[in-house]
């Protein structure tokens, strides 16, 4: 398996802590080039929270959000899946040593090369939602094992798949009807309720609905054993729903359907989940802009005048916040201390760092008045952001440093002991220096709400 670089974290120590000191490092530079911290460690903590809440679904890690090689390392080495949507996708987790049973080719629609390039690397789980997919797999990967995707409701979703992806129950029941003239094996069902919904019922719905799906399969003769439960779990703590609301309510509808003597295998898409809340990303303020708008009916000099500040950073639209900044799902910036009673905050945007007038991060916000050199922090980064970025106007992407406890490490045999993953690299393996060893307390960092 290839290696990956990664800094182990000395006891005591966070990704936070080596936020800062990497911004202590560069404090007397005019060079202060935006960058990540990623902490895999918080990967394994969700893996192992995924484990207790939803122990009849394995995790197919949706590659989309986020195909860091040393992301899809750490999952692959947990023992997930992969969700891949692409032939580029496939061989990045191939490329790793992941066997094809684990993966699903998730993308209803297909190239024909790729579907013949996924028939000749052994890759056979894939999805579908039209007549026309049902052909092109027919003619190009006739071994392949299909999965149905079928629509759902995701009309109280941030983001929605229902309007491009998914067949209806009617659809449905012709097309199970022509893959079986066309002697192609349909294994399953799947389905996705959409990104940032804020109602967990719409899994009941889906669920209910693909055993309908089933049940038509059964009837024309298919031994459907897969359902395929999708995405849409929440990643950070700032989410609208808590990931164990909306598992709440999917595993009584899973026992209702599905139960465990059906023998069906039960897995899902989870991307956002496993990777938002590991990154942070800090940028720095390159550029800063005051508007005054004149008052009338104020003696106070310092009154008369509405402030509105405008703050430039140098990552934007075009790199980190590309689709971020369009679903305003778990983005946020963070507080390095707490706002003072009296501290003065004006409305405020900030801007990235293009020619586009549109390369706006945030709109408004009300800030604490910060200058040019200071450092603005989010958190939640780790969710379709470098993965979707560009060097638009020849800005670079941020700089990754990856981190991970000791105590995080030890833990991935652990799991492998009770036969959970399969084997764990070696240290000599992976890339590992030893970070943090002094805690750094920085007034340069202006993190603010």
């Amino acid at each position: 398996m290839n290696s990956f670089d990664f800094s182990f974290l000395e006891e005591g120590f966070t990704a936070r802590d080596i936020l800062e000191q990497k911004i202590n490092e560069v404090s007397l530079s005019d060079d202060k080039e935006a960058f990540y911290v990623a902490d895999l460690g918080d990967i394994v903590k969700k893996h192992i929270r995924w484990l207790k809440a939803l122990p009849r679904v394995t995790p197919f890690y949706a590659v989309k959000c986020n195909d860091g090689k040393a992301i899809v390392k750490t999952i692959a080495n947990l023992g997930a899946g992969f969700d891949c949507a692409s032939k580029a996708e496939v061989k990045i987790i191939q490329n790793i040593g992941v066997q094809p049973e684990r993966i699903i080719y998730a993308n209803p629609c297909k190239q024909i090369s790729e579907i013949k390039y996924a028939a000749s690397c052994g890759v056979e789980k894939m999805t579908f939602d039209s007549e026309g997919e049902l052909m092109k797999v027919a003619k190009n990967h006739p071994n392949a094992k299909l999965v149905l995707r079928i629509a759902a409701d995701d009309s109280k979703a941030v983001c929605k798949l229902s309007m491009k992806f998914g067949a209806t129950l009617k659809t449905s029941r012709l097309l199970l009807e022509r893959a079986k003239e066309l002697n192609i094996d349909v294994i399953g069902v799947s389905f996705h309720v959409g990104s940032g919904s804020r109602d967990p019922q719409t899994f009941v719905q889906a669920i209910s609905d693909a055993r309908c799906v089933f049940d038509m399969g059964a009837e024309l003769g298919f031994n459907m054993h897969l359902l395929d439960i999708g995405g849409g779990f929440p990643g950070s703590k700032n989410s609208m729903l808590k990931f164990e609301e909306v598992t709440s309510v999917i595993n009584p509808a899973l026992d209702k359907y599905f139960p465990a003597s059906s023998g069906v295998q039960i897995i899902a898409e989870p991307g956002r989940y496993y990777v938002a809340s590991a990154f942070k990303l800090a940028v720095n303020i390159i550029a800063k802009k005051v508007t005054l708008t004149e008052q009338m009916g104020y003696d106070d000099e310092d009154d008369a005048s509405k402030k509105t500040l405008m703050y430039y950073v140098n990552d934007g639209i075009h790199g980190s916040f590309n689709l971020i900044s369009r679903s305003k799902m778990e983005m946020c910036i963070v507080r390095k201390k707490k706002s003072k009673s009296d501290e003065r905050l004006y409305s405020s945007s900030i801007w990235g760092p293009t020619c586009d007038g549109q390369d706006c991060i945030i709109e408004q916000c009300d800030l604490p008045e910060l200058h040019v050199g200071d450092w603005i922090l989010f958190e939640n980064m780790g969710a379709y952001t470098m993965v979707a970025s560009s060097a638009f106007n020849g800005f670079q992407r941020p700089t990754l440093y990856y981190v991970m406890s000791r105590a995080h490490w030890k833990f991935m045999p652990t799991l492998q002991e009770h036969g959970i993953i399969p084997e764990v690299p070696e240290l000599s393996d992976v890339h590992v220096s030893c970070v943090a060893k002094n805690r750094i307390e920085l007034n340069s960092i202006a993190c603010v709400v």
